[in-house]
């Protein structure tokens, strides 16, 4: 069984964003036919799926490598099957409520 990322794997960002504008510059011209046109148009709309993995790949990437950073851990090879897994419960978990001291009357503040 094939990897559920496999398909994007043959594409790099900048090689699948490269053939779509390829594909919108042949697209814009008049010289191809219904059949071609319809084609190109099944190709450029997998490109884009292509873009997006590779682009919600790196974000969460930075994501990673943000939360890391500002929490002191270490940093691991990344895996985008994982990393879906490990932003989960981060994105998801509700914020806790805070408390909030109200201030004595000899508090100064300047805001």
């Amino acid at each position: 069984m094939a990897k559920p990322h496999a398909k994007f794997q043959e594409h790099t960002f900048e090689s699948a964003l490269e053939r779509l504008e390829q594909i919108v510059g042949e697209m814009e011209g008049d010289r191809l036919a219904l059949e071609d046109l319809l084609a190109r148009y099944e190709e450029g709309t997998r490109l884009v799926k292509v873009c997006q993995h590779r682009l919600d790949t790196a974000e969460k990437r930075i994501e990673l490598i943000t939360k890391e950073a500002s929490g002191g851990g270490s940093l691991a090879d990344f895996d985008p099957a994982a990393a879906t897994t490990v932003l989960s419960p981060i994105i998801t978990q509700p914020s806790r409520p805070v408390a909030v001291r109200k201030p004595a009357a000899d508090d100064v503040s300047l805001f």
